[in-house]
């Protein structure tokens, strides 16, 4: 295997050992990032994605193993090499058991380094190359995981407010595994009755012998079964959601024949399903069973960078209908959307596109064809200049809103994410009217 194109992260401090690294790797046709320090690295690497990080375990801030489970607690990760003396073998081997990947005890030679650096990508592919839903780090490590799981068999569970692109992440993964030609059956479960759930989820049997009605769990053979708004089933089928979940099985409804499932089950929801445990509205039993494996879509607020790449991704499909003649999207449209706080998420995002491209009357795409809402006045992010404090107190209010809902609500949890006290944190969401919190 070789290392042509592959993008490798360098935490080095030592000045010769780092322009030696530097210059082996890039002969074998690497891009290499170096970072002499673990604040550096830690900046770079979460907002970059390379194939491999090579890292000294002694730093002049820091130490390799820590600047590793700092970054392994809150994101996925490149597999990491590391570089280290003869006495910290045991600190080595440590870091390999918590799954960094491998290491190199100095001197070392460079042709076996190289080897280690090509056996490690090939065994820990990123899955970096398409940029499929979206180009943000948040989104990259949605994309990475996804891959990773892809062709597994166990229950997912996909968690994000409405409209971030849950389904789009669950075709994804059905495009992407084994299962990409068999059906994928989507089933909103907020908008079929709940007298009727239980038929177009599992189907019935016929009346008078006239065969039976097949639903949408049989409708999906090998393939995918995705649950939108599980939350919404009624108790009563959440009980044999759990028995199809664990015993792959189901009864049609009215039916004694057993039916075999061979799908894979993808839930999806926009609600606290812990919240929804306690107040007794979803079985614990379920929480656990389809919680295994669980992925977050970020809201679109909190990943800015995609906002571009998807006004060009809509913008292409939507500019075909019957608008040929458009050529763009005016930078007046781009800096209105970096200031719109996207209630309505990505979904918004597609609809306001869509509108603008059967709209617009001229070449390009301007600001009163995307926020038609905002015609008769300024947008109203744009009205006032914020002032620095403004801003800051804006960015600090939406990282602690993040933290709070990665960690569930949990403070002290929260808290060690953000890197302050428990008490700092208090104080700041009591300043800043934030609730929605545990102790």
């Amino acid at each position: 295997m070789s290392l042509e194109g592959r993008i490798i992260g360098l935490v080095e401090d030592d000045p010769i050992m780092g322009e030696s690294l530097v210059q082996s790797l890039s002969l074998e046709g690497c891009h290499v990032d170096w970072w002499t320090t673990g604040n550096e690295a830690l900046r770079g690497l979460r907002a970059s994605s390379p194939d491999l990080v090579v890292c000294d375990i002694c730093l002049p801030d820091t130490n390799g193993e820590a600047l590793y489970r700092q970054l392994a607690a809150t994101s996925l990760v490149p597999p990491f090499l590391f570089v280290t003396a003869f006495g910290n073998i045991d600190q080595a081997v440590s870091l390999m058991r918590a799954g960094a990947g491998d290491y190199v005890t100095k001197p070392f030679e460079m042709s076996g380094f190289i080897e280690r650096a090509q056996s490690l990508i090939q065994r820990h592919p990123i899955g970096r190359k398409e940029d499929a839903l979206g180009i943000s780090a948040a989104m990259r490590d949605v994309e990475t995981a996804i891959r990773r799981i892809a062709n597994l068999t166990s229950p997912l569970l996909i968690t994000g407010e409405t409209g971030s692109g849950k389904e789009v992440c669950a075709r994804f993964l059905h495009g992407t595994s084994a299962r990409s030609k068999e059906p994928f059956i989507a089933v909103n479960c907020a908008a079929i009755p709940s007298d009727r759930m239980d038929v177009e989820l599992f189907g019935s049997k016929g009346s008078g012998g006239q065969g039976f009605h097949r639903g949408f769990a049989e409708r999906a053979r090998g393939g995918i079964l995705f649950l939108d708004e599980v939350c919404e089933l009624p108790l009563g089928l959440q009980a044999k959601l759990l028995h199809l979940v664990e015993a792959r099985e189901f009864h049609r409804l009215g039916g004694e024949q057993l039916v075999q499932f061979h799908g894979r089950i993808i839930c999806a929801t926009n609600a606290n399903l812990r919240e929804a445990v306690e107040l007794e509205r979803f079985r614990r039993d379920l929480y656990y069973r389809i919680n295994g494996i669980r992925i977050e879509v970020p809201p679109l607020r909190q990943r800015a960078e995609d906002i571009p790449w998807l006004l060009d991704l809509f913008f292409e499909r939507f500019k075909g209908d019957g608008q040929s003649h458009l050529r763009g999207i005016s930078t007046m449209v781009h800096e209105m959307a970096h200031e719109h706080a996207w209630p309505g998420n990505v979904r918004e995002l597609r609809n306001r596109m869509e509108r603008a491209a059967a709209m617009a009357m001229g070449d390009w795409i301007m600001p009163a064809d995307m926020f038609p809402d905002f015609e008769s006045g300024l947008h109203p992010m744009l009205a006032a200049f914020s002032t620095l404090a403004e801003v800051r107190e804006s960015a600090e209010r939406r990282q602690i809103e993040r933290a709070l809902k990665q960690t569930d609500g949990q403070i002290i949890e929260a808290a060690k994410l953000l890197d302050i006290s428990r008490t700092t944190l208090w104080e700041k969401m009591r300043r800043l009217y934030i609730s929605g919190y545990n102790e």
